[in-house]
């Protein structure tokens, strides 16, 4: 490990690098930062810090620049991460709070995170597999449809039309609405089809072929894997980052689904946060980028993963501080549906 003044001339060579796009060089640390010691001793230490793998020299520069070694180290001795001011909390709250849908919501969060870092956001929706039946709603289309809408605690909405059915009555579709209802509410997801089962059983011969017509689009909804469902927003800051890999190579891992869903990772503890930094990240084409990435949900609950992709030189405190307020924001909005 190194030692405190080691440790206090990386951190300054990583804020000014992030800060200047420009090799550090001894006297513009001695300049910059109140470090205590000669330039002397900082040179003498930028030794010890390159031999130990911590800061390299680009072949054009006297200066130094972060490895990833060093941003790991960087990140690792985070005493905190930069808190958002009362002017961004109060913009996400009222940008986040104005969303009507589950859709709305992801898709404005996946902008404010862009727009908050400059770096790619990427939003996971909410798993199935942690939500749970909040309500379900029958509407007869005149005598042959029947409207069946799906509401989960996370703010999922699923819509589906039911055709081609014998004449329905009212009394019937209003029966099974409130049996599904009562079978239903508060059941996780994956725990439907058990649930109804044995339902249309329960009802009168007549209203059978109704109830097996929408318990069949109802299970059909639900095997649709939403939970690899991500969507991407700021691809456009890619343009301006200084990333060793192409633009191409970047882009291409941007649009593989599961490599994200990897590099995310599982849904975990909504306060925690996870950074993987340039080689720590196991697809070739993300190694010249971070990841910060967090959980969001309901209460103790983790639903799915947040997170943004940048260069490794990052503002890390920043966005580490910005992933976490956005998660837990898009968690109390969630709740609040």
């Amino acid at each position: 490990m190194l030692d405190e003044r080691k440790l206090a001339v990386l951190r300054a060579i990583v804020e000014d690098y992030v800060s200047t796009n420009e090799p550090v060089g001894s006297k513009a640390l001695s300049d910059r930062h109140t470090l205590g010691v000669s330039p002397a001793t900082i040179r003498n230490d930028m030794v010890a810090l390159e031999e130990d793998g911590y800061i390299a020299q680009p072949h054009t520069s006297a200066g130094r620049v972060p490895t990833d070694k060093g941003y790991r180290l960087f990140v690792d001795r985070l005493s905190t991460v930069k808190p958002l001011s009362g002017a961004e909390r109060r913009a996400i709250e009222t940008f986040l709070g104005g969303a009507v849908d589950l859709d709305e919501i992801v898709g404005r969060t996946v902008r404010l995170l862009a727009q908050l870092t400059r770096q790619v956001a990427v939003v996971q929706y909410p798993s199935l597999t942690r939500s749970s039946v909040q309500h379900v709603e029958l509407v007869p289309l005149g005598q042959q449809r029947v409207m069946m809408v799906l509401i989960t605690d996370t703010g999922r909405v699923e819509q589906r039309v039911i055709d081609g059915l014998e004449a329905v009555s009212e009394d019937a579709v209003d029966s099974l609405r409130q049996m599904l209802n009562r079978a239903l509410v508060g059941t996780w997801l994956t725990e439907v089809p058990s649930a109804v089962e044995d339902l249309p059983g329960q009802l009168p011969p007549d209203d059978r072929a109704l109830a097996a017509a929408v318990l069949s689009v109802l299970l059909e909804s639900l095997v649709e894997r939403h939970d690899e469902k991500i969507v991407l927003g700021g691809t456009a800051n890619l343009a301006a980052m200084d990333l060793s890999a192409s633009l191409r190579d970047v882009l291409e891992a941007l649009e593989e689904n599961v490599v994200l869903l990897r590099l995310l990772g599982e849904a975990g503890d909504p306060s925690m946060l996870t950074v993987r930094i340039g080689a720590e990240n196991s697809h070739e084409g993300l190694r010249s980028t971070s990841i910060v990435s967090a959980g969001y949900g309901i209460g103790d609950q983790p639903l799915a993963k947040i997170g943004v992709v940048g260069p490794t030189r990052m503002d890390y405190p920043g966005t580490m501080g910005a992933v976490r307020a956005v998660a837990r924001y898009l968690g109390q909005i969630l709740a609040g549906q």
